[in-house]
């Protein structure tokens, strides 16, 4: 035996989409329904355990043998579920998913949707999820079933007769899958860096449970002071409904179409009072980052540690990662200065003293939602991340010299920017100064052919950049990296001739290839990124552009329009994760322990006498086939998580 493809129906009371498979499978009344298998793409079978059935000891030996290679869709789940089961933890090393395979082509990451837009011939089937509602999560109580509180094969065989069915097709599926991709193999490298991201979920991560209690009781009181302040001000029976309080603003004399934040952020600037006051108040009412706390409950296991927040190519455009559970790519950021009191006042429930300092408890709560995640005792955090990667990257694409000599020697690129922008030395260009914002704004809003709609988008406005300013700050910073914008057109033109006449073309050292109804671009790390039946059509404007197939701004498979600045930030972005994969890796090998990677920045478990030198001078390390790459890698220790 050489692979084994394995799909698994399970029951447990504990909700999966709340507190992920690693809580899911600890809960007392866990167990495998079904397991379907095939050995080296032979013929379905399933076990019935529920029945009674058990598993053949050749697959209970596969199973641990690291000489066979394990495949199913979404294979954490079944690795983890399996190791329950049999009492013994399965390492990820021989483990592979064909979840991943699909996201790296750039397929949905559902085995639904993966099959339906290969159009395979034996699909998932679509009466799975009413199946899975029946046999697999807890059934409220009535008088029709009894007062069960769970549906059994018993009470519907011919039901558990298409449970039955249905698994088998799900690994039916599975094999399809990897036999029309077998072509296109994920790379052995991308393996390896698949098992380091199972290796940190499955480490998890420690949360302080005191902390996290204590808030979600701050601010369940906070949300009835809050709403009883605004009820007196207001007379509005509920002031967490949206549409009477657009009703009352209305009433005196503020029409909004909406209540999301950049509306009441906007209206703030000009609400007279009680308006504005009613405003912030809404505002705090609808802080949703304090739900985390919540989502952070939902998810710890026993130990104390939340698993499974890292979804390995959740980005399948470019291959990063993506939070699950607790969202942690999407952290609010923190700027209280002395965090540690704030806390310690949470945890002691102490919020008089909060409300007296601070004012808006939702506010602070927001910002230590980040200090919720602590180190295992005798250990601390090192947080450490790179120094303007995407700048550093884009710089060393486009060969824009003066950057690269920026990065080289004092690496503050705002103010080289303003100073490249507006002829003026960098030495008169200091923190605070106008010059360097809008040198700031310009980095951070026009790198990928963005305009005065990104500089708009990224802030601009608020920043105290007038109106009127921003087209000639589109001007004049293409102006300052005529390489920069070379480099979109020469992708733009690349990626057009690969797709019209079917062929390859490269540019800075970057290939595009159209085969097999894909477009893929090959990256200087030899990971190559995959566009679904690319073809030559028109944009908005009515120009040719190259359009291919994805899951689009709907969530829904769709044909997507693209052009080279926006390739070109596709291209950046998947060569700033290749090298975080690469560091990360190598911070592994040499024995530190990550418990997070957030964007570009790794979370250690460190014990007490690491090197915070160390663990940046390792990340800086240029991989080797990124030479003349200028990388920088900052950090700082701390008793809990937090942003620098």
């Amino acid at each position: 035996m050489k692979n084994l493809s394995l799909d698994t129906e399970t029951y447990s009371s504990a909700d999966l989409a709340k507190c992920g498979v690693y809580k899911y499978a600890e809960a007392p009344n866990f167990e495998i329904l079904l397991l379907g298998y095939a050995v080296d793409g032979g013929e379905v079978k399933v076990v019935d355990l529920a029945s009674g059935e058990f598993l053949p000891e050749e697959i209970k030996e596969a199973l641990t043998d690291e000489a066979v290679t394990k495949w199913a869709f979404n294979a954490q789940f079944e690795r983890v579920c399996l190791s329950r089961h049999l009492g013994e933890w399965m390492e990820p090393d021989s483990w592979r998913c064909t979840m991943v395979w699909a996201a790296y082509m750039g397929l949905p990451l559902s085995l639904e949707g993966a099959g339906a837009a290969l159009g395979l011939e034996k699909q998932k089937l679509k009466e799975g999820k009413e199946l899975i509602r029946y046999f697999s999560v807890p059934c409220k109580p009535s008088k029709t079933n009894g007062g069960r509180t769970r549906n059994l094969l018993v009470d519907a065989p011919d039901k558990w007769e298409q449970f039955k069915a249905y698994n088998a097709r799900d690994v039916e599926t599975e094999a399809s899958i990897q036999a029309r991709l077998h072509k296109f193999p994920v790379p052995e490298d991308e393996w390896r860096n698949y098992v380091l991201d199972q290796k940190i979920n499955d480490r998890g991560i420690r949360l302080d449970m005191d902390l996290v209690r204590e808030a979600i009781h701050c601010n369940e009181r906070a949300r009835v002071e809050l709403t009883n302040v605004m009820r007196e001000l207001t007379d509005v029976e509920n002031p967490n409904s949206v549409a009477q309080m657009k009703a009352w603003l209305t009433e005196n004399g503020l029409e909004t179409d909406t209540l999301d934040k950049a509306a009441v952020r906007e209206m703030l600037k000009t609400a007279p009072e009680p308006l504005g006051q009613v405003l912030e108040l809404r505002q705090s009412l609808a802080k949703s980052s304090v739900k985390k706390y919540t989502a952070m409950e939902n998810a710890v296991c026993k130990d104390g540690r939340a698993r499974g927040l890292l979804q390995f190519y959740g980005a399948n455009r470019t291959g990063r990662w993506a939070g699950r559970l607790i969202q942690v790519q999407n952290l609010p950021q923190n700027h209280l200065p002395d965090l540690a009191q704030a806390r310690n006042l949470v945890k002691a429930g102490d919020f008089a003293a909060l409300d007296m300092l601070y004012g808006s408890a939702p506010e602070v709560l927001s910002e230590l939602i980040r200090t919720a995640f602590i180190p295992k005792p005798g250990c601390q955090f090192i947080v450490a991340d790179f120094s303007a990667i995407e700048a550093r990257v884009i710089a060393w694409l486009a060969g824009e010299v003066w950057r690269n000599e920026v990065f080289a020697t004092h690496g503050k690129i705002y103010e080289a920017s303003a100073s490249q922008m507006f002829h003026v030395p960098v030495e008169e260009i200091t923190k605070g100064s106008p010059l360097r914002q809008k040198g700031k704004i310009a980095e951070l809003a026009l790198g990928y052919g963005g305009s005065v709609g990104a500089l708009k988008a990224m802030g601009a406005l608020d920043m105290g950049v007038a109106e009127e300013e921003l087209q000639p700050l589109v001007t004049v910073w293409r102006a300052a990296n005529p390489n920069i914008v070379r480099l979109w057109w020469d992708v733009d033109k690349a990626a057009m001739t690969a797709v019209r006449e079917r062929t390859s073309a490269t540019t800075h050292g970057i290939r595009f290839e159209c085969k097999s109804g894909m477009m893929f671009i090959t990256l200087p790390s030899g990971r190559r990124l995959a566009y679904v039946k690319p073809r030559i059509g028109q944009n908005r404007f009515g120009s040719e552009t190259v359009t291919y197939e994805g899951v689009g701004s709907t969530k829904k498979w769709e044909r997507i329009e693209t052009y080279g600045p926006k390739l070109v930030e596709n291209i950046v972005q998947a060569i700033s994760r290749d090298i975080l994969c690469y560091a990360m890796r190598r911070l592994d090998s040499t024995g530190f322990s990550i418990v997070m990677s957030v964007h570009d920045e790794v979370v250690l478990e460190a014990a007490q006498g690491v090197s915070l030198e160390d663990v940046c001078r390792t990340m800086a390390e240029t991989p080797p086939w990124a030479e003349g790459l200028l990388l920088r890698a900052d950090g700082f220790m701390s008793p809990f998580y937090k942003k620098d």
